[in-house]
């Protein structure tokens, strides 16, 4: 049997009800994600994240299939909601880093891909001596894993719905190749490029049965979450900036 871990786990083995595990500090962001200048974002993360950053879809396959991230930096290794070791308070913590250190992990059995999920935790977090019961003497989950069970098996359902949303707006051509550049007032430039976002011209293109669909699926309103939230561009360019003396 083999497990895929997510990307930034280390080493992670299936959850066992007898394990105890180490619960990170509140808005203790793990290390990988420290200097991480992007970061997926699911279906219903688009409203909350639009706030404070800029959305955008990528490819890592040529253009066969898209995912949607959240930028967090303009430069690679530059993270600008994070400071020390925690997430910048007032900022929108995405989820993918609030489930951690525990996810949903993809199995291999026999060469051959299962349709079922298992829940897994870094094997660092689970610790004997330090960490915390999962389930009382009575076989019942403590309230803290009741909350991080939700939100893994509640995110990884909403990553489904995330790349339907993906695979749509590829399907109806909707999607188009941009570069962010940007000067620094201290002096050096940026450009950010391997980013797409939502042409308006083809969305007001298309025809009335494509329309509904995204209606349908609530898909229309995040398109636009999406657009009102590149101009977030700038907003990383004065959270880069220098304090004023």
């Amino acid at each position: 049997m083999e497990i895929t871990p997510p990307f930034g786990f280390k080493r992670i083995a299936p959850l066992r009800r007898d394990q105890k595990v180490r619960f990170p500090a509140p808005g203790e962001v793990p290390e990988f994600a420290r200097k991480l200048n992007a970061i997926p974002i699911s279906y219903a993360e688009f409203a909350p994240a639009c706030r404070d950053f800029p959305i955008v879809f990528t490819s890592g396959d040529g253009g066969k299939s898209f995912a949607t991230v959240a930028v967090l930096g303009l430069q690679s290794g530059e993270n600008l909601f994070v400071e020390g070791s925690s997430w910048r308070p007032g900022a929108y913590c995405p989820a993918y880093l609030r489930r951690y250190p525990f996810c949903m992990a993809r199995v291999t059995l026999d060469r051959e891909e299962q349709k079922n999920r298992l829940i897994c935790v870094e094997t660092e977090f689970a610790d004997a001596e330090s960490g915390e019961p999962l389930f009382d003497a009575q076989g019942q989950a403590t309230e803290k894993w009741k909350k991080a069970e939700q939100l893994v098996t509640e995110y990884e359902a909403d990553l489904e719905r995330g790349a339907e949303l993906c695979s749509i707006v590829a399907d109806y051509a909707l999607l188009e190749p941009f570069t962010m550049q940007a000067t620094f007032n201290q002096g050096g430039s940026v450009q950010l490029s391997g980013m797409h976002r939502i042409a308006e011209s083809k969305l007001e293109n298309l025809n009335a049965a494509q329309l509904k669909n995204l209606l349908k699926k609530g898909i229309l309103g995040r398109l636009y979450a999406h657009l009102l939230s590149l101009d977030n561009f700038a907003r990383l360019l004065e959270r880069r900036a220098p304090p004023a003396a």
